[in-house]
């Protein structure tokens, strides 16, 4: 028989082991043993609702994850509603997350209006609201805001990129501009200005207009008056849309460039109509599974299975649908990088700190880096132009960084 003292001992000894162990797992609010809860705010409906597919295909990808077993044993809980891509409704939304539903995060909240409208709440709560859908220059304010994050590249680096571009291909050209009135919309300007530099005075013409307006006619026929040659579209889906059929009914010709955010075949180009699309400039980061140039790519293999097998009714023309994928495993690589630590704290040092990250859906060369000070995850872009039938990339990749 084994004696007592040693007995108690080795009691006290599993005891310290499992403590040990135990303390080991760290969780805040939507994090358990089994369980990572996080929540998703999208505009399935109203004017910004062809977007909503981003949220269709992330909890697709969460599925699959979930089926592979989750991360380290723990199945994610995709908890997405919609706010109409109206803020107040927004406000609504990230409140019964985090206070009803007690979400760990708030992850890919879409659109500028509604994440600055919940910026401050996250802030203030110190819930992560990660990887933000939408490409403002406000969500890289680690001094400010340290649990807001972007993810793809900023609208000023989009902006930048194209002005480099332009003053070296068509240094001499006047410059029209139409852009959505809000943060994104000012922005992508302020990056256009700031790459032109001293040169800024090309910019001749510029006009605005509201998501909700129903038409944007007059502004596009004042642009197409001021005698530009190059014209700038930094406008939602819907309003990108209508702002290639305008340009084409009226017989004009410039050098049109298109927000990268708008770029989506199946809810913009086609709809615009197709016969108006040859020969439009935008930028990309990811792969576009409809350009024949990857179509024996096994990145793009792995996507199109994904796709068949999670998300059928999913149009794989529509390039949001690999947005949403690269989204979700960025994501799922935060999640990994967590380990047993779950807290809302390390959430947010872990996002701070991907290297070199690379998913095999993005462009080669494009890499994700953060770092305490650094909240603009992906800063480089390649342009492409399209043919009237897909997009296809032309030169290297452009650093669109401050500073480049």
């Amino acid at each position: 028989m084994m004696p007592i003292r040693t007995l108690v001992a080795l009691t006290a000894l599993a005891a310290i082991t499992a403590t040990t162990a135990h303390a080991q797992k760290k969780y805040d609010p939507g994090a358990s043993d089994t369980e990572i809860k996080i929540g998703n705010i999208m505009p399935y409906s109203g004017p910004a609702s062809s977007y909503g597919v981003i949220g269709k295909t992330e909890a697709a990808y969460f599925n699959m994850i979930n089926a592979q077993g989750g991360i380290n044993g723990r199945k994610i809980n995709f908890i997405s509603y919609d706010d109409g891509y109206s803020p107040p409704k927004a406000i609504e939304q990230a409140r019964k997350l985090v206070e009803s539903d007690e979400v760990l995060l708030i992850f890919q909240a879409l659109g500028t209006p509604s994440n600055s409208a919940i910026q401050k709440y996250m802030n203030a709560k110190k819930v992560p609201q990660l990887f933000v859908a939408s490409g403002a220059t406000k969500w890289g304010d680690p001094k400010n805001f340290p649990w807001t994050m972007g993810f793809q590249p900023n609208y000023q680096s989009e902006g930048r990129i194209y002005a480099k571009y332009i003053l070296d291909h068509f240094p001499n050209s006047k410059i029209a501009v139409f852009w959505q009135n809000d943060d994104a919309g000012k922005d992508q300007v302020k990056g256009l200005r700031d790459g032109l530099g001293s040169r800024a005075s090309m910019i001749i013409a510029e006009k605005s207009y509201e998501v909700s307006d129903p038409t944007i006619d007059s502004q596009i026929v004042a642009l197409h008056d001021s005698g530009a040659d190059i014209f700038f579209s930094w406008a939602a889906p819907k309003g990108s849309a209508q702002a290639i059929r305008k340009v084409g009914e009226l017989g004009w010709k410039p050098k049109f460039f298109l927000a990268n955010t708008a770029t989506s075949v199946a809810s913009v180009l086609k709809p615009a109509g197709l016969q108006y699309t040859k020969g439009i400039i935008s930028t990309a980061y990811l792969k576009d599974p409809t350009d024949p140039a990857w179509k024996d790519d096994a990145g793009v293999k792995a996507w199109l299975a994904f796709m068949d097998k999670y998300y059928p009714d999913g149009d794989k023309a529509n390039a949001n649908n690999a947005y949403g994928y690269v989204q979700a495993q960025a994501m799922v690589q935060v999640l990994k990088q967590c380990g047993d630590n779950l807290t809302r704290e390390n959430i947010m040092k872990q996002a701070a700190n991907l290297k070199d990250f690379h998913t095999d859906m993005m462009l080669p060369g494009i890499n994700v880096n953060t770092s305490p000070d650094d909240f603009f995850p992906i800063e480089q872009m390649q342009l492409m132009r399209f043919n009237g039938e897909a997009w296809e990339l032309f030169g290297d990749v452009i650093n669109g960084e401050v500073g480049h």
